[in-house]
């Protein structure tokens, strides 16, 4: 059975600082690679280390989805989504060390 997707406001925000086709790009593969199966390991996706952010990390290229998995609604909730620039991780057009 299929995983919701939702966005929390603070990622739709974060989505603002992205390009246009980023944007497009980062969502569509969002809604490819998390709605079936939001929670198996694979190269670009996988859960993070203990982080104040989100369990789980999407890699896209340069583009990032950190994202909660709510077992109980069938749902995956983006808490927030950025782009890696060199060794920088930038939300919401800020760095953020994690």
């Amino acid at each position: 059975m299929a995983y919701a997707i939702e966005f929390s406001p603070r990622a739709r925000e974060h989505l603002e600082f992205l390009r246009l086709f980023e944007r497009k790009s980062l969502v569509l593969a969002i809604r490819r690679r998390l709605v079936l199966e939001p929670t198996r390991k694979t190269r670009n996706r996988f859960r993070m280390r203990e982080n104040p952010l989100a369990p789980w990390e999407l890699r896209v290229g340069a583009l990032r989805a950190f994202y909660d998995v709510l077992e109980d609604r069938r749902t995956v909730l983006i808490v927030a989504v950025g782009k890696k620039v060199g060794n920088r991780l930038l939300i919401g057009g800020e760095e953020i060390q994690l």
